[in-house]
């Protein structure tokens, strides 16, 4: 049986049935599966079982994995393989971390609405997020549709926006929690890159706010003003109307598109329960600035 989509709302985020991701898939269905991915942003194959290789095979169906920016921190030791980004709340000996460790405050920032990578030059096209134990209750995630933010935007303001390019950078995101411990090592391996704020998705011709806590500037722009704008729009970007919010279970694999929407994780008592959730990243074909032609200096 093929697979079978059933949305969560006419156009944003949907349940995927009758799909086994453990084994080979048809060319059918990975037609299928790129074309809902499109339409929805957002895809939920409930009940997978899978294993750390079959969870990467799924992802390269949609390109390029990312390295785990993981490996530029020298303050743990990979729980996981270098393609997974480990965004559990467990030490490398799969322990809850402490409540003073490094670890977890670099990971809170993941409490903070974002699109995945936008401080690499080369941000993340698709990722894929595989729970393998949950907490009893709270740790979802909320995904913003930003698509449907930016029509909603007043037609004065989005002649403002369209061509603006901001200043990413993931020390700006954790800088909002207060947490600035970084090294020198750490900085000069994560320089700023610059995103586009606005995007056209070339599969649907849609337009969409390409927006993150990684955006510290607008370039061109004074500082205070530019960040004003970037907090205005990131309010009106995740109003409750704009978002799904994934309840997860158990062997939930849930795929969105970085390009399309803006997620976090929601609070849960990371000091007790464990959270052992692993992503797979897929790269974006180039930087969002040279995909719309636009040089930054």
């Amino acid at each position: 049986m093929a697979a079978q989509f059933w949305p969560v709302t006419e156009n944003f985020a949907a349940e995927v049935g009758d799909i086994d991701l453990s084994r080979p898939l048809g060319a059918e269905d990975i037609v299928a599966i790129r074309e809902a991915f499109d339409r929805y942003a957002v895809l939920v194959f409930p009940d997978q079982a899978l294993s750390t290789g079959q969870h990467l095979d799924f992802a390269r169906h949609f390109g390029p994995l990312e390295t785990s920016i993981a490996t530029h921190r020298k303050d743990t030791k990979l729980r996981v393989v270098a393609e997974i980004a480990d965004v559990s709340n467990l030490t490398e000996n799969n322990e809850v971390w402490g409540e003073n460790s490094r670890q977890r405050m670099f990971q809170l920032g993941n409490r903070l609405w974002h699109s995945d990578s936008t401080f690499k030059l080369t941000p993340a096209y698709a990722s894929l997020l595989y729970a393998r134990s949950i907490p009893p209750v709270g740790g979802h995630t909320e995904f913003a549709d930003m698509r449907a933010a930016w029509e909603a935007l007043p037609e004065a303001m989005k002649q403002k926006i369209d061509t603006l390019v901001c200043e990413h950078s993931i020390f700006n995101s954790r800088a909002r929690l207060g947490f600035t411990n970084f090294s020198a090592d750490e900085r000069a391996a994560m320089p700023p890159v610059p995103q586009v704020m606005v995007r056209t998705i070339p599969q649907t011709g849609r337009k969409c706010l390409y927006l993150a806590s990684h955006a510290g500037r607008v370039i061109g722009m004074e500082e205070g003003e530019g960040k004003a704008l970037i907090d205005e729009l990131m309010a009106h970007a995740t109003q409750r109307q704009f978002v799904y919010a994934h309840r997860w279970r158990v062997n939930d694999l849930v795929i969105w598109d970085n390009r399309q929407t803006m997620h976090r994780g929601t609070p849960f008592d990371d000091l007790r329960w464990k959270r052992d959730v692993q992503r797979a990243t897929v790269e974006d074909i180039a930087n969002s600035c040279a995909q719309a032609g636009m040089k930054v200096a």
